[in-house]
């Protein structure tokens, strides 16, 4: 399990408001972690935060998980005082309805509520269909537009409101662990991997924007140039009611992390990493992506200039895209585990080419 170090800056880094391109909350947290014991850390003009090891080796391994979070945008204010927004990110209309959200503004927080209309007042026809998002206001208590403007602006960010907490001894719910635990996990491995002897540069990624399409990773990969690339995300955990296993796969919190099989990930790269995994008795759960290709940091890692060794880790995730996302503790550990020992077994001479190596 994570230490009280760790844990302090976990709890640190979920306690942040950082919708996609908003990042700069979550970025400092991470940024500030990552200094204590990396040789270099850099942030850079998107706010991607770089922790570096061993810089001055060839051979790169890019460590990547992203730390915004998805959310909204204020659009209007009403002459009521109420806030208009449009979606950041892939937002769930089913879970937005009652929300609690936070505006970023120039002068700090404003608490708000998302509202609707009652149940009472619906028609049966309305009662039986999802809210559109246009259909849903924010609610900050303002009587009219004049004292809303006082305190919001168009353009201000929306975030769901803090939330984190223990579920019994070893699961953590909160909002936006899509992906601020992978960007724990980054920051964790590297943590260990400073302590450790290693051959090869080490490059640890909290990415940006990755909720509008792998932004921040894009742009990392490209200044970094890495030999291999390990994205990691969380994965949806099907140990639910109802959940097909046979379209989605059989993952369980608490039986370790996610190590995906596809088109997104080199072969020869996920071997390594299961070998090790094996090697320390570390569980994992082998798994097939949810899709062909795409929707992860994995994608773009891969095919950034001349292409890298890509891989993905995910952790087990309930509820992803609601304000009450859980994950288990023991996976993220797993996770750390396996990462570390994989990196600190590369010689800084591999190839990963497919059916060559």
């Amino acid at each position: 399990m994570p230490d009280k170090t760790a844990m302090k800056f976990f709890e640190n880094l979920l306690n942040t408001v950082g919708p996609s391109g908003y990042e700069e909350e979550p970025a400092a947290v991470f940024r500030n972690y990552m200094e204590k014991f990396c040789d270099r850390v850099d942030t850079d003009v998107l706010g991607n935060t770089i922790g570096v090891l061993n810089p001055d080796a060839p051979f790169k391994v890019m460590l990547v998980g992203h730390y915004d979070e998805i959310g909204f945008q204020v659009t209007y204010i009403s002459e009521d005082g109420y806030i208009w927004f449009r979606p950041n990110g892939g937002i769930d209309k089913l879970n937005v309805p009652a929300s609690e959200v936070e505006i970023k503004t120039a002068n700090g927080i404003v608490p708000g509520v998302i509202g609707k209309k009652p149940i009472h007042l619906l028609s049966d026809a309305e009662r039986e269909k999802a809210v559109k998002l246009e259909d849903m206001w924010i609610d900050i208590g303002a009587e009219n537009r004049k004292e809303a403007e006082k305190l919001v602006a168009i353009g201000d960010p929306v975030a769901l409101k803090c939330n984190v907490k223990m579920l019994g001894k070893n699961r953590i719910m909160s909002k936006g662990l899509d992906d601020r635990v992978g960007a724990f996990v980054v920051a964790e491995t590297v943590r260990q991997l400073a302590k450790r002897k290693i051959n090869v540069g080490v490059y640890g990624v909290g990415s940006v924007q990755e909720e509008l399409g792998y932004r921040g990773a894009i742009a990392s990969c490209y200044n970094i140039n890495p030999n291999v690339g390990i994205a990691i995300d969380v994965g949806f955990a099907t140990d639910l009611p109802d959940v097909p296993k046979k379209k989605f796969g059989d993952v369980t919190l608490g039986k370790g992390p996610m190590i995906a099989k596809s088109a997104d990930v080199n072969s020869v790269l996920r071997r390594k990493i299961i070998e090790a995994a094996d090697k320390n008795k570390l569980p994992y759960q082998p798994v097939t992506a949810h899709r062909a290709s795409g929707g992860t940091d994995a994608s773009a890692i891969q095919l950034i200039r001349g292409g890298s060794a890509s891989a993905l880790i995910s952790i087990p995730n309930r509820y992803m895209h609601s304000p009450v996302e859980i994950c288990d503790l023991r996976d993220v550990d797993a996770a750390v585990k396996i990462l570390t020992e994989t990196i600190a077994n590369f010689a800084g001479n591999e190839q990963f080419r497919p059916g060559l190596d």
